[in-house]
């Protein structure tokens, strides 16, 4: 079978709910990174075989197939065709791990894979009646996150859970730790990863994976969005500790030690390791192995924990044989939560901080913590680290876990 090989990956900054890249319709933002993405690869279109693109939402402007769209918006020839994956969550992540099972099989040599989310733009929506004429006011629905049209039949089985009450449910598993993962742990973690966050933007850590996004201002020049905004640099312990509990009295979740409402768009490009020597382009990563896995659907953070576990046995590895972790951090509960379960050790953990600080435009965030982890195993071997073995892992919605292993010689 082929090896799989990444040779470029970029990401837009990543903008708050209503921030800076509000203006800015899904399409057009994964057509910038898609674009970028194949620019940096140094590759002729022509060779792209198909855009593999994860979006959650596609209740609005992302609707009927963004991978498509987007890769037509990028000026993609048209005969490269376009699907797009959606895992809620875990969506980006998947579309990378469908292309490089793809390449492995001979159906491709060249793929372009990624994720974006707008959750900014996300619309309301309402059922059409089931006859006409009917009585009542109808039901909207925003569609930004969270439960729309369930199924009454699964509410009655698992119950409709709120994410934040998913994280709250995290320390009632037996397995679960609780002092590892208190209140007071929870908003350490939140703090470190935003001050990890701010440390990388400050020290230029991310400019090498993020593409600058043109905003065009009414009446003014347009303004250039390429620093990630939601990052708190006044994040203490002391003021996170003053805030009440968001999902559950009594609880312990919170909004400051929560990922955000956020925009942005990350794309990769996959490529055999026989056409990436062909053409005389130098990898950044090998693709190793990938793994899904269910989990009840009250406890959906526990995902990331039979997932690493699947695929590293896929990969003949060991958690110690790890490097780096890029671990999708929805709550901070639900970070400790895994990071304790499979035993990591923390500083390898979001070193440049994660979704806590940097926010969850979810649909592109499997992509975009690939994205990083990728730029950084690239930065630590060239510092003369060596062979540098990376995994990027997410918990997903209604219950599932994502996960793929990554090395670089």
């Amino acid at each position: 079978m082929e090896e799989v090989v990444v040779v470029s990956a970029v990401r837009t900054a990543i903008g708050n709910h209503g921030g800076s890249l509000a203006t800015i319709r899904p399409d057009d933002l994964a057509a910038i990174v898609i674009k970028e993405a194949v620019a940096r690869a140094g590759i002729d279109a022509n060779q792209i075989e198909e855009v593999f693109f994860g979006c959650t939402n596609q209740a609005g402007e992302d609707n009927r197939n963004i991978a498509r769209m987007a890769g037509l918006l990028a000026g993609l020839p048209t005969s490269v065709a376009g699907v797009t994956f959606n895992r809620l969550c875990a969506s980006g992540l998947t579309a990378i791990n469908a292309a490089a099972r793809a390449i492995r099989c001979g159906e491709g040599d060249v793929y372009v894979v990624g994720g974006v989310e707008s959750m900014s733009r996300a619309p309301y929506v309402m059922a059409k009646q089931e006859r006409g004429f009917a009585w009542g006011d109808p039901l909207v629905h925003d569609t930004t996150i969270g439960w729309r049209f369930s199924n009454p039949k699964l509410k009655n089985i698992f119950g409709n859970h709120a994410m934040g009450l998913t994280a709250e449910n995290l320390r009632e598993l037996e397995q679960v730790n609780l002092d590892k993962t208190s209140r007071v742990e929870q908003d350490r973690f939140a703090v470190q990863s935003n001050l990890r966050a701010i440390s990388a933007i400050d020290s230029g850590r991310f400019d090498d994976e993020i593409v600058s996004v043109e905003i065009p201002q009414r009446g003014a020049d347009s303004i250039f969005f390429d620093t990630d905004e939601r990052p708190r640099r006044d994040s203490t312990v002391e003021k996170l500790a003053k805030l009440s509990p968001a999902f559950k009295q009594g609880g312990s979740v919170t909004a400051a030690n929560s990922s955000g409402l956020n925009d942005g768009a990350a794309a990769l490009v996959l490529m055999s390791a026989s056409k990436a020597a062909e053409l005389n382009i130098e990898p950044m990563a090998t693709w190793v192995a990938s793994a899904s896995a269910g989990v009840l659907p009250e406890t959906m953070g526990w995902g990331p924990v039979p997932a690493t576990k699947k695929v590293l046995s896929r990969a003949n590895l060991q958690i110690s044989d790890l490097d780096l972790v890029e671990l999708n951090e929805a709550f901070a509960v639900q970070a400790l939560t895994c990071v304790d379960a499979l035993g990591l050790d923390e500083s390898i953990v979001n070193v440049n901080g994660g979704a806590v600080a940097l926010g969850h435009p979810l649909g592109c965030s499997g992509a975009r913590i690939t994205v990083t982890l990728l730029h950084e195993m690239v930065k630590r071997s060239k510092d003369h680290q060596g062979k540098m073995t990376g995994l990027a892992t997410l918990c997903v919605g209604v219950g599932q876990g994502e996960a793929a292993i990554f090395t670089r010689d």
